[in-house]
């Protein structure tokens, strides 16, 4: 299982002293970003030669908040979901912890050049890893 590690910053807090619900797609995403690259899938230039990787559904369960300078991990864990769909199975623990903040679903596809889905053969071969 992939994991990358950050930090709560000020600016990310809602009235209530805790991270905002909407600032967790955020981690989410840079943690996907994270482990695509270090899977040998460099976002930009899939982007660059015409594929599309898309978020289509995301289905998030929190379950603690996360405060002002936590430290924090975001595993991810990728699936086949079907022909044209994959899921990143993704949690986020508090190190202090070791609390389960988030437990996630996003689910993906990506798209060729002429916006249909499609999975490359990049795509493939993290499936086989």
């Amino acid at each position: 299982m992939f994991s990358i590690e950050m930090s709560v910053r000020d600016y990310e807090l809602d009235m209530q002293g805790i991270v905002n619900n909407g600032v967790y797609f955020n981690y989410l995403e840079h943690a996907r970003h994270a482990f695509l690259k270090q899977g040998g899938i460099d976002f930009a230039a899939l982007t660059s030669a015409g594929i599309h990787l898309v978020v289509i559904r995301s289905e998030l369960d929190y379950k603690a908040s996360l405060k002002s300078g936590d430290r924090f991990r975001v595993e991810v864990a990728l699936e086949r979901l079907s022909r044209v769909k994959f899921g990143f199975r993704q949690r986020v623990v508090r190190l202090e912890d070791e609390k389960v903040c988030l437990d996630g679903l996003v689910v993906g596809t990506a798209l060729n050049e002429r916006g249909r889905p499609y999975i490359s053969p990049l795509l493939e071969e993290l499936f086989n890893q």
